[in-house]
């Protein structure tokens, strides 16, 4: 967590000369500071990447002034961009099944601090975690998800994370399957840890199918969720090594271990404005 308020800017456009001097220039001529600035030029796609922390006080008008004075040159340059303030903490609602380990870390994490986020809320398809997450003072939603009322339900989920205001929905081992509509609702805003190293072994029971399969590696992987199955961008992965002694239910044990860190890890770059979009894929700045 930062000590001192920070605006953050971050930016993707057309690669062309002069975007780092403009936005640089339009910061320095208003007595902005910078505190860290992070470049990445694509050559596949000639996109431009960009993400900038200024000391918030080092301005002399607030976000609403900097957007408006900033337009012009957003404008110029066809920017998709955005500005987020430290001192507005991302509202992150959690979603999960009957797998408590992910939710487990995440609340320990929001407990301890080290996850500078509120959680509003938590949404379950089973009673299993009232009383865990109700311990911890966060209000808890169970939404029951059959065959006959999925589009209820899901509609019951967006209406809940819109009360909430969330700015972040998170699948902590959440066992079912996102419809199309939710995930063109909420672009790059819905976070999915998967328990393998992707794209191998999408789906159901992936460290079966790694056991099948002899594999040395296994993993984790932490993505947006996509209309399309396990497909969308990546954000962070992990593996750990196994050898032909372990069994599925050693690998189950291993993955949620690594589960665990790559969602923690993929969540913080998340929440700190450092994951940038690129088509199906991701800039991450670290």
């Amino acid at each position: 967590m930062h000590a001192q308020r920070r605006y953050t800017l971050t930016a993707s456009c057309p690669d062309r000369v002069g975007i780092v001097a403009h936005v640089a220039t339009f910061i320095a001529e208003n007595q902005g500071w910078i505190l860290e600035t992070s470049h990445h030029a694509d050559e596949d796609t000639q996109r431009y990447f960009m993400r900038i922390e200024i000391k918030a006080d080092s301005l002399p008008f607030d976000l609403a002034e900097f957007r408006r004075r900033f337009q012009p040159i957003a404008a110029e340059f066809q920017m998709d961009w955005r500005i987020a303030d430290s001192a507005v903490r991302k509202r992150l609602v959690v979603l999960v099944s009957k797998q408590e380990h992910c939710l487990y870390d995440l609340l320990a994490r929001w407990q301890s601090k080290e996850l500078d986020v509120d959680i509003p809320c938590v949404i379950s398809n089973h009673e299993t975690f009232r009383g865990f997450v109700e311990w911890h003072g966060i209000p808890f939603h169970h939404v029951p998800v059959t065959a006959e009322h999925k589009t209820a339900a899901n509609a019951e989920i967006a209406r809940l994370f819109e009360e909430a205001r969330g700015d972040i929905m998170v699948l902590a081992r959440y066992m079912q399957i996102i419809p199309a509509e939710l995930c063109e609702r909420y672009p790059g805003r819905i976070l999915n840890i998967h328990h393998s190293f992707l794209p191998s072994f999408v789906g159901a029971k992936p460290y079966h199918q790694a056991h099948q399969r002899g594999v040395k590696l296994i993993g984790a992987t932490c993505h947006f969720v996509t209309a399309e199955l396990d497909a969308g961008p990546i954000i962070e992965q992990d593996t750990v090594r196994i050898d032909h002694g372990d069994t599925v239910e050693d690998l189950v044990r291993y993955g949620k271990d690594i589960e665990k860190a790559v969602l923690a890890r993929g969540l913080r770059y998340h929440v700190e404005d450092r994951v940038l979009l690129n088509g199906n894929r991701t800039v991450v700045f670290r």
